[in-house]
């Protein structure tokens, strides 16, 4: 292993370190002369033995790499590089260039493949390019840390309008409600919501009662939320307290309320107008204070027309509503949310996980969410588990995400725009992010690319 001449002292926190491994000398001298002149701290390597040592010794931002050497082939150390840290830029070149292996090395995890001998100019520009990069990527680290302090609200994460829009009424309700029906698909963060309400409460010293109505079987729900008294039946060797009396003073959150019997709905609609209780087997009435959020799945409206919700009780518990949004359609909060998983999970395992690699972030924001948030969480959770590397990669992802094609039946009702886009960014994941090759793959116009990211709102980033 030999060193090129450093342009910027070594201990420059600015410096760049970049290997190239070649076991041709006039590339490599060819390309210590061309990148002479950059913010670099270059190395080389002939071999691959003394690629390997330089490579883990080093740890390079950038790397180099001849597709075809003497006894190892590119792809073997493209490989092992990604494997030790799934963060480096590797640009593969080599001398027999062809599109199918151009589109196979993006596809290994190359940032670049470059045609021998290399274009002066190209190999200055691309190295340039993936410094700034890697200087904007340590940029928005610091920016996505100072917008996860800015935007966190009760343990809840997010940035986007209809996000802040439940904010803004979670804090102007909280102070004032006795019921609130809060509606979004599984896994939006209902009972974040709920929790959130109940801690900006005057209640917020007292009890916070979880009952979700779908875990309890039908002949015990209502002995669970209003008590019974000895005897009451076969069993009952003592009083109980129901979830209603048990949180007096404090809140009752009523999980899946959609899944509540109609004999219980009407108890649950007494409670609400009249703050009474009365327990199974008892003929005396308990006056009780709470506060009760439902939160539900369902349409309700829907189960009232047919007959599977009561009207009255629909009304009593959504004069004050709160819908949560699909993880889809608050995508920009995406990266702040990603970023508190990363940061739950590195404490919670005790390892240091700092980021994610683009592809593996690529293939995220490409990504449904049918499962929303809950779905992002146990996807991070076990991606942070799963890896060796500071760096989520690819292949510390669950196989529905690393294999898009497994996903491809769950999408086929979606819209033709949803359509367009998810294809184009799988086009761009594929090379790299360049514009002029995902254009020319998509038989349109570079220009045309800009225009179809701006009309769907894409960033560089994304």
């Amino acid at each position: 292993m030999s060193s090129a001449r450093v342009v910027v002292p070594i201990s420059d926190p600015k410096t760049t370190k970049l290997l190239v491994v070649d076991d041709e000398p006039q590339s490599l001298e060819f390309i210590k002369d061309a990148l002479s002149g950059e913010a670099i701290e270059l190395h080389t390597a002939s071999d691959s033995s003394r690629a390997r040592d330089a490579f883990r010794h080093l740890r390079p931002r950038i790397v180099l790499l001849d597709l075809i050497m003497p006894g190892v082939k590119g792809w073997e150390l493209l490989e092992e590089f990604l494997t030790v840290d799934p963060g480096v830029d590797v640009i593969l070149m080599t001398a027999h260039y062809s599109t199918e292996s151009a589109v196979e090395a993006i596809q290994k995890g190359a940032c670049d493949y470059l045609n021998k001998p290399v274009s002066l100019e190209r190999l200055r520009k691309r190295v340039a390019s993936l410094i700034a990069e890697a200087e904007l990527r340590q940029r928005t680290l610091r920016l996505d840390q100072q917008l996860l302090d800015a935007y966190q609200f009760e343990g809840i994460v997010g940035r986007s309008p209809r996000i802040l829009d439940v904010f803004a009424r979670i804090r102007r309700v909280a102070p004032h409600f006795r019921t609130v029906l809060v509606t979004g698909a599984t896994g939006t963060g209902k009972e974040l919501v709920a929790r959130a309400l109940h801690r900006l409460s005057p209640a917020a010293s007292n009890e916070f009662v979880v009952c979700n109505c779908s875990a309890l079987v039908e002949t015990l729900l209502e002995s669970e939320l209003f008590g019974y008294v000895r005897g009451a039946f076969t069993g009952a060797t003592q009083d109980k307290l129901g979830v209603f009396e048990y949180a007096h003073r404090g809140t009752v959150f009523l999980d899946e309320i959609g899944e509540l019997p109609l004999a219980a709905q009407a108890k649950l609609l007494r409670v609400l107008q009249n703050q009474e209780v009365q327990r199974i087997g008892s003929p005396v009435p308990r006056t009780v204070d709470v506060r009760v959020i439902a939160a539900t799945n369902r349409d309700l409206r829907a189960e009232v027309a047919e007959g599977r919700f009561r009207e009255d009780l629909y009304y009593r518990l959504s004069m004050i509503e709160i819908t949560l949004p699909r993880l889809r359609d608050r995508s920009e909060d995406l990266p702040l949310l990603q970023r508190h998983f990363l940061e739950k999970f590195s404490a919670e395992y005790g390892k240091t996980v700092t980021g994610m690699t683009r592809r593996a972030q690529t293939r995220l924001a490409s990504y449904g969410w049918p499962g929303n948030v809950r779905e992002l969480e146990n996807v991070i959770g076990n991606a942070c588990m799963m890896t060796d590397s500071p760096v989520i990669d690819l292949w510390d992802l669950p196989e529905t995400l690393r294999n898009p094609t497994t996903t491809a039946t769950n999408d086929i009702l979606i819209p033709l725009e949803e359509l367009q886009r998810r294809h184009l960014v799988r086009v761009l994941e594929y090379v790299g992010g360049n514009k002029s090759q995902a254009a020319e793959i998509l038989g349109i116009s570079r220009a045309t690319v800009y225009q179809l990211l701006a009309q769907m709102k894409l960033t560089t980033e994304e």
